[in-house]
């Protein structure tokens, strides 16, 4: 269990909802786990607990069905459910969701918010591509005006809840010779037309999470489905990204916790040479060392958070988190691998499990690379 005591971004109201979170997902994450890093994807039983107890989506003001909460909650959430495993799902679909709150129009966000919120509708961002990778500028994938309806080819991959969307925001060119400006996003609904979808992809870790490519062969949409304004798609995908990456660095942060808290259990019971694991001065080093670290992180998730609730959160600032902490996640999780001995590369032990998650975190939503030339240009 993570230990708040000292935390510093929460109140009395964020600590009594992740009391609510803890027992939901005890109740309906923890007996499951196993079974949906199997299956490939969570059951669709689990959104729909997931809405009845208000977890998707708080920030939603109230005349869409939301709680109207301020991001710290989101934040619980997050912490909670990935330090017991990796399922990516109601990220992506919270992030899908503060697109259509911030740029949907009125009608838009009367219909999909309240589904959204019940967790009735699954949604899904799409942005990369199989050529672009982190060059969002280079996506290929193309929909061209025919008079009320835009009609939509491409394709995308690596795109979480892609097995299991009813609702995609994608990213594409409404106009291919503007560069940056001719980017656009559009709702598209997975029961359309040329809508396909490829198979679970066969992922390292976070195997509970469903990532899959999608298709779109001469797909007919409205035009009502624009989400804001045609060519304003790459500046809401900027403007967007400080939040996704905090939470990127939430999940970083909060998942070596964890693996430093199983390497402490698992140190202090094993037995080698006559004394435990933790009786030799190079597992307390190690451990100190970790210990260290993780206190300097939990003091900086927290300053982020705050910043990101009082809305002053740079992309910049974001940007250095998702560095840091992803990195900090991957070295964390391999120096407690390390101490479980033979035992850490057992699939039996959550270690494992948390080892292979963490080596996607410096990849997606741009990898550690991207984020440093985003940092280097503000300096």
């Amino acid at each position: 269990m993570l230990n708040t005591s000292t935390r510093t971004a929460y109140n009395q109201d964020h600590e009594l909802f992740r009391d609510q979170v803890r027992r939901f997902i005890s109740r309906e994450v923890t007996p499951h786990l196993a079974r949906w890093e199997k299956q490939g994807m969570v059951d669709r039983s689990f959104w729909l607990a997931c809405g009845e107890a208000g977890l998707l989506c708080p920030g939603v003001p109230e005349e869409y069905g939301g709680l109207g909460l301020d991001y710290g909650f989101n934040a619980v959430f997050h912490e909670e459910l990935f330090y017991v495993g990796a399922i990516p799902g109601p990220a992506a679909h919270e992030i899908a969701g503060e697109y259509i709150l911030h740029y949907g129009s009125e009608a838009q966000k009367q219909l999909w918010l309240p589904r959204m919120i019940k967790g009735e509708t699954i949604t899904a961002i799409a942005m990369t591509e199989p050529s672009g990778g982190s060059d969002l500028q280079a996506m290929r994938t193309t929909a061209v005006r025919d008079g009320d309806n835009y009609i939509i080819n491409g394709s995308k991959i690596y795109i979480s809840n892609g097995g299991c969307a009813d609702l995609v925001v994608v990213a594409l060119k409404t106009n291919p010779d503007a560069g940056s400006k001719g980017i656009s996003l559009i709702l598209v609904e997975a029961d359309r037309e040329g809508f396909k979808r490829g198979p679970n992809l066969d992922k390292i870790g976070q195997k509970a999470g469903d990532t899959t490519e999608l298709f779109f062969h001469n797909l007919r949409v409205p035009a009502t489905n624009l989400l804001g304004e045609e060519g304003k798609g790459f500046a809401y995908m900027m403007k967007h990204l400080a939040a996704e990456r905090l939470g990127n660095a939430i999940i970083g942060q909060t998942s070596a916790q964890r693996a430093f808290d199983e390497a402490v259990e698992f140190t202090k019971g094993r037995k080698a040479f006559g004394q435990t694991v933790f009786d030799f001065q190079n597992t307390r080093f190690t451990l100190a060392d970790i210990a260290a670290k993780l206190q300097v992180g939990w003091a900086h998730i927290d300053w982020a958070i705050k910043r990101q609730i009082n809305g002053e959160l740079t992309t910049v600032e974001a940007s250095a988190a998702k560095l840091f902490h992803s990195e900090l996640q991957f070295e964390i999780c391999d120096q407690a691998l390390q101490l479980h001995g033979g035992a850490g590369y057992m699939n039996e032990y959550p270690i494992a499990r948390f080892w292979r998650d963490a080596r996607v975190q410096r990849i997606y939503s741009g990898t550690s690379e991207i984020m440093k030339e985003v940092i280097s240009r503000s300096i």
